[in-house]
C-alpha cells in the first residue's frame, strides 16, 4: 500500500526550479511518478515596474524549499530524490523510541517528517488563492475609473477608461494629448490605477 505524504526538500536558495526540473525528470525516467506524482515549489506572482514597463514575475514563499509529495518508503525513491543536483535534503526530525525510521530499525534516528494535513491545506490554499487574485486583479477596471499609462508611446499619461474588454485583457482609455482626448487601446498590463 502507498504512504504517499507531503515531505519538505531543502534546495540550493535560488536553484528550485532547475532542482524541479531534475527531480520530475528522475522521477520520469526511473517510472516513478506513482510514488512521486507531485513537486511544488509554493510561489506567488509579484507585479513589479522596470524601466515603466509592468513586470510579472513568480516570488517563492519559501526560498531555498520544495514541497514533495511522495511515498519515501518505496524501493529507492528517497535515495533518488536526495542525490539530485541542488537538492541539501530533506527537514529531518528525531524519531521517538517507539517509533521505527525509514529502514524499519526503532531508536532516535534522524528521518523526513511528513506535513500536517493542516500545514499542507495552509500551504496549498495559499497558493489557490494566488491564483484567483491574479484572475480578479486583472478583471477588476472599471468604465470610469481614471488610470495612468505605464508602458507604450503614452507612458507618463493619465486617462479615463470607456471600455473594457475582459475577455481580450483590453482596455479603451481616453487620453489628453496636447489639450484634446485620444481613444488609445491598451493591454491590462500596461495601466495600474493611481495612488
Amino acid at each position: 500500500m502507498s504512504k504517499l505524504n507531503w515531505y519538505v526538500l531543502r534546495a540550493v536558495a535560488g536553484q528550485e526550479k532547475k532542482v524541479k526540473s531534475y527531480l520530475e525528470t528522475e522521477i520520469a525516467r526511473q517510472q516513478l511518478e506513482e510514488h512521486v506524482p507531485q513537486v511544488l515549489i509554493p510561489s506567488e506572482k509579484v507585479y513589479e515596474v522596470r524601466n515603466g514597463k509592468k513586470r510579472v514575475r513568480e516570488k517563492s514563499f519559501f526560498p531555498g524549499y520544495i514541497l514533495i509529495y511522495a511515498d519515501l518508503t518505496y524501493g529507492e525513491t528517497l535515495h533518488t530524490i536526495t542525490s539530485i543536483p541542488g537538492v541539501i535534503g530533506f527537514l529531518e526530525g528525531t524519531a521517538r523510541e517507539d517509533e521505527t525510521d525509514m529502514k524499519g530499525v526503532k531508536g532516535y534516528t534522524k528521518q523526513p517528517i511528513p506535513l500536517r494535513q493542516a500545514e499542507v491545506n495552509r500551504i496549498l490554499g495559499k497558493v489557490d488563492e494566488e491564483a484567483d487574485a491574479v484572475e480578479k486583479l486583472e478583471a477588476s477596471f472599471i468604465v470610469g475609473e481614471r488610470v495612468k499609462v505605464m508602458d507604450g508611446p503614452f507612458s507618463g499619461f493619465d486617462g479615463t477608461i470607456e471600455e473594457v474588454f475582459e475577455e481580450r485583457k483590453k482596455l479603451k482609455v481616453m487620453v489628453k494629448v496636447f489639450g484634446r482626448s485620444t481613444p488609445v487601446e491598451l493591454n491590462y498590463a500596461q495601466v495600474e490605477k493611481p495612488e
